[in-house]
């Protein structure tokens, strides 16, 4: 059985890769359509497009991250105790 300590690090892990992967596609895809929008006079069109597409993105690796976070989850329950 793990200890407190290791599923506390595991979950401060979990917390900070989940914000970085749902926040930076976000504020990029934002920046991105913002300016597409004012270069090509499209406003608010390719906004919501380069949105939509790091939403759809965001999820997928999300749901990969969880996955593989589940695992690790896993993997202290079994863990020997020392």
């Amino acid at each position: 059985m793990a200890s407190d300590a290791q599923y506390q690090r595991l979950a401060l892990r979990i917390f900070a890769d989940f914000s970085g992967t749902i926040a930076v596609p976000a504020v990029l895809a934002a920046l991105l359509g913002k300016w597409l929008d004012n270069r090509f006079e499209t406003e608010p069109w390719l906004l919501i497009v380069t949105l939509a597409v790091a939403l759809a993105a965001t999820a997928v690796v999300v749901v990969r991250k969880a996955r593989f976070y589940g695992r690790e989850y896993d993997k202290l329950g079994k863990a020997q105790p020392r």
